[in-house]
């Protein structure tokens, strides 16, 4: 059995759950503090990709970075094609995994409690110092809870990542798109491992999520 479509499932989910962590939050921290009409419509733009379907964020990914489009053949002259590379699935699952990365963690900072950053400030620390050492440990549990479902978003990304990146063996297949080629194929039992393995993933995914969303123990005096 090759491994290989594990493999870059993972590493595609690991590199895009780390690029949308700081990107959702830098986007979430900041938009919680913004005024609700403006934050309404910054919602919707990125939150988008949530609600349309992945083949259409793959479209519109295509139209943004395909070869012969004018940012793509660009980005081209430098050797960076993210059409038919399996580094273009770390595009492609970042686009539709961001959204829960930042609705999650902005939900965080909405219900911070900001009489403990301004006890900070009163203890003379930066902002930098009580967004680090006071807001994420407060927030933590919903930012968790974000950064595992963007994760379990991207590894099992399939419309998008099939319409950027394709399928090619030992190349840019992942679990998904290998699933659908098996049972395009007739190979069902090839098919059926697959989402096995990817169904103990998930499985082990949601129990993670069902563990940090755990309210916090509160100690009695």
């Amino acid at each position: 059995m090759d491994w290989y479509p594990l493999f870059n499932s993972l590493r595609i989910a690991a590199a895009s759950c780390i690029l949308v962590f700081f990107l959702g939050i830098l986007c979430a921290y900041y938009a919680a503090r913004l005024p609700r009409m403006i934050k309404g419509v910054l919602d919707v733009a990125l939150t988008l990709p949530m609600v349309l379907p992945p083949t259409v964020c793959g479209y519109f990914l295509l139209l943004a970075f395909g070869i012969k489009r004018p940012l793509g053949s660009f980005l081209a002259r430098f050797g960076i094609q993210f059409v038919m590379t399996w580094y273009g699935g770390i595009l492609a699952a970042s686009a539709v995994a961001f959204p829960l990365m930042y609705r999650t963690a902005r939900g965080a900072f909405e219900t911070f409690d900001e009489t403990l950053a301004c006890a900070g400030q009163t203890l003379g620390l930066s902002n930098t110092c009580i967004f680090w050492r006071i807001r994420m440990p407060a927030c933590r549990q919903g930012i968790l809870a974000g950064t595992v479902l963007a994760f379990a978003r991207a590894l099992g990304e399939y419309g998008a990542t099939s319409m950027l990146i394709g399928y090619t063996p030992g190349k840019t297949a992942t679990i998904s798109t290998t699933v659908y080629q098996l049972w395009r194929t007739n190979d069902e039992a090839g098919a059926f491992r697959w989402v096995l393995v990817n169904l103990a993933i998930s499985i082990v995914v949601l129990l993670a999520v069902n563990l940090l969303e755990r309210p916090q123990r509160t100690v009695k005096k």
